[in-house]
């Protein structure tokens, strides 16, 4: 368990499609204002794990706690109400709207228009390249330029925990590089992260903590630079021996 106090609290959570289960037992945290990576190799349920922590997804059993108050029922809507913003696998644009109009569906549920108005200008200074092409359809957008304004979107929820699911997925490394940067400057503005990451290396440089999901199970757990230095995990997850 982390020192600082509970953002989020997940125990015991099991979930799946239909027949088949996917979550087995899942318990993890994340504390206010740190930055916790997950990895895992392909179908571990890693995305599985994300849905639930986003309402997208009823678990089966086990709970979801944000803030002390019991979320394992919530809709995504009352997700967002808590400060819980995802940015998802493929980004998920909209990609015949805006640059701008994408950033604004991120705050759909604020109504104070002086703050979402500041916080559109923090994106713009964040990513630069949003703000030349704030014009343009998303869709227009190379890969990791998509990925920015999916990150901003997320920050115009104004949230205190982002869930990011594979951050580099795609992506050429100097833009892997200005995401990992900018996701640096929002986690010490206060913003915890949650990190679905394939880049194992990367997630794990930029992490306080880790865990490890093979086959739906949490496997592994602890300090990032202590599973950097894991002969397991340097063997089956960085090609390391």
């Amino acid at each position: 368990m982390t020192s600082s106090p509970q953002k989020l609290s997940v125990s015991s959570l099991q979930a799946g499609y239909g027949d088949v289960q996917v979550l087995w037992d899942i318990s993890l945290d994340v504390g206010t204002g740190e930055l916790v990576c997950i990895i895992g190799s392909n179908g571990a349920g890693k995305t599985t794990l994300m849905r639930c922590l986003s309402g997208l997804l009823k678990p089966r059993a086990g709970s979801i706690v944000v803030d002390g108050r019991t979320m394992t029922a919530a809709t995504p809507a009352d997700f967002v109400r808590a400060g819980i913003a995802q940015v998802p696998e493929g980004r998920r644009l909209f990609s015949a709207m805006s640059v701008r109009d994408n950033l604004l569906m991120g705050a759909y549920l604020r109504m104070d228009k002086g703050a979402i108005a500041a916080e559109l200008e923090r994106v713009y200074e964040m990513f630069p390249v949003l703000a030349e092409r704030r014009r343009q359809d998303a869709g227009t957008l190379s890969g990791g330029e998509q990925q920015m304004c999916a990150i901003g979107r997320g920050l115009m929820a104004a949230p205190s925990l982002l869930l990011i699911d594979e951050l580099s997925l795609g992506l050429a490394p100097r833009a892997v590089e200005l995401l990992t940067e900018s996701l640096r400057t929002v986690n010490k503005s206060g913003v915890a992260i949650l990190l679905v990451e394939q880049d194992v290396i990367n997630a794990l440089e930029l992490a306080d903590r880790a865990y490890v999901i093979d086959r739906g199970r949490v496997v592994k757990s602890g300090p990032a630079m202590a599973l950097v230095n894991d002969p397991a995990i340097r063997e089956a997850y960085m090609g390391l021996s």
